[in-house]
């Protein structure tokens, strides 16, 4: 099976989709021509919004991209990167205590699926504070989310 060169996959839960993950998006893009934003089901974490509502709010913050697909997937991601053919999964790093645990998946990753590469890069400066459990914690207290995230996530936290 061929892999497609042009196609990396940026797995991740999502929970919510904050603009540093639209950052990577966005630069992911200047290196592969198709970028598909890999939303993972996973039964054993309590997600604060469903699998199809992230699917659907990441659709719609990233509506001025081209190039951009979502689609939500359970199991284990070196398998279905082989079914979708991707020839690099996408992570995103803010500080470098994120490096040691996505070190280790890459090489675990290489070792299921060696054709599948890791590109990791370095999220910009103005959102390396920002992530999804912190976008959490200030949701639980209602606390202004405009700084985090883009607004249709806002809005469909708001509703929760």
């Amino acid at each position: 099976m061929d892999i497609n060169k042009r196609l990396a996959l940026y797995p991740g839960t999502f929970d919510p989709f904050t603009y540093g993950h639209l950052d990577i998006v966005e630069r992911a893009l200047r290196i592969f021509d198709e970028v598909e934003v890999t939303v993972a089901v996973n039964a054993g974490k309590r997600a604060l919004l469903s699998t199809e509502e992230r699917c659907e709010l990441i659709r719609q913050c990233t509506t001025h991209l081209s190039g951009v697909t979502v689609a939500a997937f359970e199991g284990l991601l070196v398998d279905y990167a082989r079914a979708r053919r991707a020839a690099a999964l996408v992570r995103g790093l803010r500080q470098v205590s994120d490096f040691d645990y996505e070190f280790q998946m890459a090489f675990a990753n290489r070792k299921l699926y060696p054709e599948l590469e890791t590109v990791f890069l370095m999220t910009s400066e103005e959102h390396a504070l920002i992530s999804s459990t912190i976008v959490r914690d200030v949701h639980r207290w209602d606390g202004d989310l405009s700084p985090f995230v883009p607004p249709a996530v806002m809005e469909a936290l708001q509703k929760k």
